[in-house]
């Protein structure tokens, strides 16, 4: 048996990892788009997200660690403060200005361009023709998407949104790829992330005065307990960092082609949102410009990290 017949199953994993993150962030940029119109505040959501999945995975916080010991001040607080609270509160946050449609091209479809920027500067590394032209293609698809809408005035305000989204997904990237270097395990990652975003950001959101759940239903507590800390916290968290791990952050980023699309049919079907033939046009580009900077049709695949 040679060695690559060895680690094709993992890698096949790694894969099917990223393919259900990349689900699950399309559900995550509807669900949370659908809540903020409704009856819950972006603070309120962040705190379903945190509290309850940081209460179930105690143990696995008791058994593990909640330090990322021998990792540089700047890397260990991205470790402990960003993936779990502040990158998907600005993302939140931008989707209470912005449409999910618009959120699915500018959170996790610019990531891949984020993440090879990333990795440029951080590590050195460096894309191929092909990967940069799928670059392109993301970084064009984007500025349609976005900056049309601002010259058209399609959406009051939504330029807000739209940066949030943009700098989120920038600091995501950076946060993969410093996990990617980091050595812990995804379970490591994601119980450090709970910890510290929980401890941390809870007391902050509680003062700010939205976190009442004054308009909420106690069942749709309960549904968006499941969706935001369940699934969307854990899960997808857990599911992300096995993908980086397995077959590196710029690969495991490109499966965010199908994020944009899923969220410019949901947001049509689910949430009754507005598409134009240009944001079409826009989500189009950044999803074939994904699929382009995966490598995948490229002769020599990118190694998977040892």
């Amino acid at each position: 048996m040679t060695l690559a017949t060895t680690r094709a199953p993992s890698r096949s994993l790694g894969l099917a990892a990223a393919l259900a993150t990349v689900t699950i962030w399309a559900a995550f940029i509807l669900v949370t788009r659908f809540a903020v119109q409704g009856s819950f505040t972006v603070e309120e959501i962040l705190v379903l997200r945190l509290v309850p999945g940081a209460i179930v995975m105690v143990p696995l916080m008791w058994r593990l660690g909640v330090m990322p010991t021998g990792q540089p001040p700047l890397r260990s607080a991205m470790l402990m403060f960003g993936a779990s609270a502040a990158f998907p509160y600005v993302v939140s946050k931008g989707l209470s200005f912005a449409p999910a449609s618009d959120g699915g091209a500018l959170a996790p479809g610019m990531l891949p361009f984020w993440t090879a920027l990333a990795a440029y500067f951080m590590l050195g590394e460096r894309v191929g023709p092909r990967r940069r032209l799928g670059l392109a293609m993301i970084l064009a698809g984007a500025i349609i998407v976005s900056l049309w809408q601002i010259l058209a005035g399609a959406e009051d305000g939504a330029w807000r949104g739209h940066l949030m989204f943009l700098t989120g997904s920038g600091l995501w990237a950076v946060y993969s790829v410093i996990f990617r270097q980091s050595g812990l395990s995804p379970q490591h990652a994601l119980v450090i992330g709970l910890f510290w975003g929980t401890v941390s950001a809870t007391p902050l959101l509680y003062l700010t005065g939205q976190v009442q759940f004054a308009d909420a239903l106690l069942s749709d507590i309960i549904i968006m307990t499941v969706l935001q800390s369940f699934i969307i916290g854990i899960l997808a968290m857990y599911l992300f960092g096995y993908a980086v791990q397995i077959v590196g952050a710029a690969e495991a980023a490109a499966f965010g082609a199908l994020t944009p699309i899923l969220a410019l049919l949901g947001g049509a079907l689910f949430l009754g949102e507005h598409i134009t033939p240009v944001k079409v046009v826009g989500v189009v580009l950044v999803a074939v410009g994904v699929f382009l900077a995966s490598g995948i049709l490229s002769r020599t695949q990118p190694a998977s990290p040892s």
